[in-house]
């Protein structure tokens, strides 16, 4: 963090300190909001969460070296008091974005994929001078302050991953940080649940590009008619990205390789380059291509994003997070979310990982906050499970993993359903055999990532 006296924070947040013998001492480390990770200079933030409240860690920060708590009471050690931590937070990181003169805010958006392109524009920039990303995919109006809390003077990008549960919170983000590039990857059904429409998730995305100033830059998916038609809601500069022959960054002749990895040509006014990725997924050439398209707004040569996309490899978790088994069974981790859009992406990197006589086993849970499209969608993805010629797909958890699994039946591919994951992973066990490869995939809330680590960390005998 930028250094700033505890006076000085008290006053930019509208609080009072309590308990802090010294009001100028430095608050110069990152905000942290578990007292774990706090360090000497660092700001521990004060949240109430369903399992806990932070006021009661806030001693534990202190004496780990933070130099107060932002917090709604006193709490017997240095902090500073506000009505409100999450309102204070986000003043505070207004303030310190305003001082970052010489850094460049790079934002994304969209209904899938944000994490990955984030982590992927990181690792381009980050070749080309100090670079500041989201971690994992805190996004929002917590992570993203503290995400700013990182950036020193030095930091020439920082690139902020933004998340929307309704219309008017990527508005509220750009608020504390306005971006100078604003990347939008696509509209999809993700969340429709929660806004009711895919038009209305287009409305929220699109506030990303209200928010840049007529001289930043739109980057914008050519492929997705929603979100190309926000270049009427923004002054700024403009640059579209996908396989459409129209988009300024395209992908063309795109292939993937046997352990489904995308390969591809990526084409660029300045004339066109091949890229063989290591990240798993075809979805990846999207989020690649939007990543080459910041890239070269920041003056990277085409042969340099070339080569850097090469490098990529998965930041962060649970996100086609492939693992090789010592008895050659392959476990593909990609239970952090899931979306129509996502099983689509990963049970075709499956079929792709399978080729050559492997057997492709999907073990898939329900999708949520789909609302009214709930049951078509796990339909659909069943049904594609068929077409794809899956060897065996396990199904977990209640009415709408059972929806999937049956389309899968009446697809005319082998299925079981189960009630848990501890059937799961002893019919996996049972019957895993060299050769294999595994997708575990479902929202977040489903759990599946627990099964897939346990998958990763058996080695059982290989079944005959």
């Amino acid at each position: 963090m930028l250094p700033i006296p505890l006076t000085r924070i008290a006053d930019i947040v509208g609080g009072n300190l309590h308990d802090a013998p010294d009001p100028m001492a430095i608050v110069d480390a990152p905000a942290v909001f578990d007292s774990r990770e706090a360090q000497p200079g660092s700001l521990f933030i004060a949240l109430r969460g369903e399992q806990a409240d932070g006021h009661a860690y806030a001693p534990d920060a202190i004496a780990s070296g933070a130099a107060a708590a932002l917090v709604t009471r006193p709490v017997g050690v240095p902090a500073i008091v506000v009505p409100d931590v999450l309102t204070a937070l986000g003043r505070l990181a207004q303030h310190l974005v305003h001082q970052l003169n010489r850094t460049d805010v790079v934002a994304v958006t969209g209904s899938a994929g944000k994490t990955s392109t984030k982590d992927l524009i990181a690792h381009l920039l980050s070749d080309l001078a100090p670079t500041v990303a989201t971690h994992q995919s805190f996004n929002n109006e917590i992570g993203l302050p503290v995400t700013i809390s990182r950036a020193t003077q030095s930091t020439r990008y920082l690139v902020l991953e933004m998340g929307a549960r309704g219309i008017g919170h990527i508005r509220d983000l750009t608020r504390i940080a306005r971006p100078q590039i604003a990347v939008v990857l696509n509209v999809g059904t993700a969340h429709v649940g929660e806004f009711g429409s895919r038009d209305n998730i287009a409305q929220a995305k699109g506030e990303l590009v209200e928010a840049l100033p007529p001289g930043g830059l739109a980057v914008l998916n050519a492929d997705d008619d929603l979100v190309h038609t926000m270049a009427t809601r923004t002054q700024a500069r403009l640059v579209t990205f996908g396989q459409a022959p129209n988009s300024t960054i395209r992908a063309e002749r795109v292939q993937l390789s046997d352990s489904g990895q995308p390969h591809f040509t990526l084409c660029t006014p300045e004339g066109a380059a091949r890229v063989a990725l290591q990240l798993v997924g075809e979805h990846h050439v999207s989020n690649a291509v939007a990543a080459a398209a910041v890239a070269r707004e920041a003056g990277m040569r085409l042969d340099r994003i070339a080569a850097r996309l090469a490098t990529a490899t998965p930041q962060s978790r649970w996100r086609m997070e492939t693992t090789d088994r010592p008895d050659g069974v392959t476990v593909v981790n990609d239970a952090y979310n899931a979306n129509p859009d996502s099983m689509a992406a990963a049970l075709k990197a499956l079929a792709a990982m399978a080729r050559g006589g492997r057997r492709a086993i999907a073990v898939l849970g329900e999708m949520r906050e789909l609302g009214q499209d709930t049951r078509s969608a796990h339909e659909e993805v069943g049904t594609l499970a068929g077409k794809l010629g899956l060897d065996l797909v396990i199904t977990i958890g209640g009415k709408e993993a059972r929806w999937l699994h049956d389309a899968v039946s009446a697809a005319g591919v082998s299925a079981t359903h189960l009630a848990d994951q501890g059937a799961a992973r002893e019919l996996l066990n049972a019957s895993l055999r060299t050769g294999d490869v595994v997708l575990v995939k479902a929202s977040r809330g489903a759990g599946l990532q627990t099964l897939a680590e346990a998958l990763v960390q058996t080695d059982p005998s290989p079944a005959a």
